[in-house]
């Protein structure tokens, strides 16, 4: 099926260094209020030095190790998550007023969907088997070394006047020891993995590429 374009069109904007994280939010604010007066729609690929952040769920009992990472607290959903090098993270900003692809106008939950969507059709073309979990947020692999289901992507969404901000955190080449400080999404009875983990040596490069490739196809755009 055949969408119609953006207009503006989208714009995607990638940042090869790490961006300090009140940076992102400064810069994420400016577009949403950008968008707000008919801008384009965003998506920035970029990565953050190590941190962790707590959404508006979080709670302090999930922190487990306070002096291992700068902490963030911020008005996304969802709880505790881990920022660093080798994650691939993508804010995607959207006027979410108006229908893209196959999410409605205003359905926050079908939003999420399509996110959850779109990283589990970039997993398949590196031949690892991403899927969806009824009431736990993001998306889940079989880890090949436990056999036990482990969280590989992580979403994190807020809404300003039905314009999108933050977005999606997929582990590439993470160090996951430095989840140990937190209790992922305050998720205690699964872990989490990355590409390299279940045996693709993918760069962030490749990663991008794929996460360009396959956007239009769930937002049409």
């Amino acid at each position: 099926m055949d969408f119609p374009a953006s207009t503006p069109p989208l714009l995607w904007r990638h940042t090869p260094e790490p961006v300090p994280y009140e940076t992102a939010l400064s810069r994420m604010q400016a577009d949403v209020a950008d968008i707000g007066q008919g801008g384009p729609e965003r998506v920035w690929l970029l990565e953050h030095p190590p941190l962790y952040t707590a959404g508006s769920s979080a709670k302090d009992a999930d922190l487990r190790d306070p002096a291992r990472l700068p902490i963030f607290r911020t008005g996304r959903g969802g709880q505790w998550t881990y920022h660093g090098p080798g994650q691939r993270i993508a804010y995607v900003m959207l006027d979410l007023n108006r229908r893209h692809g196959t999410v409605p106008a205003r359905d926050l939950h079908g939003y999420v969907e399509g996110l959850e969507r779109w990283l589990i059709a970039v997993l398949a073309e590196f031949g690892v088997r991403g899927e969806r979990r009824p009431g736990r947020v993001g998306v889940w692999v079989v880890d090949r070394r436990t056999g036990a289901e482990a969280k590989i992507a992580a979403l994190g969404v807020r809404v300003s006047r039905w314009i999108s901000w933050h977005g999606i955190a997929l582990n590439v080449s993470p160090n996951l020891e430095d989840y140990g400080g937190i209790v992922p999404c305050g998720i205690r009875a699964f872990g989490v993995t990355s590409l390299r983990a279940q045996g693709v040596e993918a760069t962030l490069e490749e990663v991008d590429r794929v996460l360009r490739g396959g956007f239009a196809q769930i937002f049409g755009v």
